[in-house]
């Protein structure tokens, strides 16, 4: 039975709808979570149909073990490494890829991992415990310049030197070990009525670092044509603009940048080629029962035929 409490999945629907499942086929879910999406891929595969899931969280591990399928195989590591792992599972090329990123709910909601600042608890924003860098040692121990950097660059926020020389000013008194105490130093520097808003940034900002997320994003994107097949399909959900921005420039160029490529004869050169012309959002239904999928963007792309196929050349 799905742990609804641990995560409710994002537009399962469509995220599945999108995979295009072959009943015999090989599938990757990159984000296992609670499960939710991987239990539902399982549904759509026979026999001969195979699943790898990949989780860093050691939380996920746990949810994982209840799941007793020979179909599945649960691999506990980052996904910028799913070529390597997959190797070692004799598996090159896959009919599918899944990531649904960010933070599951079962992350934000539980006090022990400092994900949010709704509850107070230790200030360490890690998915995998084995990573030597918690936010409370980033907080307490980069420069100015890494954190303003930091900020502005991963949460966008307006006035990164002012709340730096707040963290700054603070951790000098007392090391910064709380959410509940990043929550105190932020808020003075929070506009009018959109305190949570900014707040909610702040946390992503320094999660983002400690995480090293948008890096293990790229690596996964520039490895994603060599591993889907002809015709493989890759579902991606993002849930703040500089991941979609990666995953929109990569799908449609080519190139993490959003840079075109051109052969000599004027195709465009580019592995996969999107499904939809924009992104798909959370129906208003969906976005009542789960606040989450408000700001999710799903992007599905397929690996074309044969390359050089989209031609920009006047005949």
């Amino acid at each position: 039975m799905e742990n609804n409490n641990y995560h409710l999945p994002v537009m399962s629907k469509e995220t599945i709808e999108g995979l295009a499942i072959q009943p015999y086929g090989t599938y990757v879910d990159l984000t296992f979570g609670g499960g939710g999406h991987t239990r539902a891929i399982l549904q759509q595969l026979n026999t001969h149909g195979r699943l790898f899931a990949f989780d860093q969280d050691p939380d996920s591990a746990l949810q994982a073990a209840n799941i007793k399928d020979p179909r599945l195989t649960f691999i506990q590591a980052n996904f910028r490494f799913c070529t390597q792992f997959l190797a070692t599972h004799n598996t090159l090329q896959v009919d599918g890829i899944l990531a649904d990123l960010g933070v599951s709910s079962f992350q934000l909601n539980e006090p022990t991992r400092g994900f949010a600042n709704r509850m107070n608890g230790p200030l360490d924003m890690r998915m995998n415990y084995q990573v030597p860098l918690s936010a409370t040692q980033l907080i307490n121990n980069y420069s100015p310049t890494q954190i303003i950097t930091i900020l502005q660059q991963y949460g966008e926020i307006h006035n990164p030197k002012k709340l730096t020389q707040h963290i700054i000013r603070n951790r000098k008194i007392n090391p910064i070990t709380t959410t509940a105490q990043l929550t105190a130093i932020a808020t003075p520097c929070a506009p009018r009525k959109r305190l949570n808003k900014y707040l909610a940034k702040v946390f992503q900002a320094f999660r983002i670092a400690v995480n090293d997320e948008l890096g293990a994003l790229k690596e996964l994107l520039l490895q994603t044509p060599n591993l889907l097949k002809s015709q493989g399909r890759l579902v991606i959900l993002a849930y703040h603009s500089l991941e979609d921005k990666l995953v929109k420039n990569f799908i449609k160029t080519g190139s993490l940048e959003g840079k075109l490529n051109h052969d000599p004869y004027g195709n465009l050169l580019r592995p996969l080629q999107p499904v939809h012309r924009k992104a798909l959002k959370a129906s208003e239904t969906e976005i009542a029962h789960n606040n989450r999928a408000r700001s999710a963007r799903l992007r599905i792309a397929e690996k074309v035929t044969v390359p050089n196929s989209v031609s920009t050349a006047k005949n």
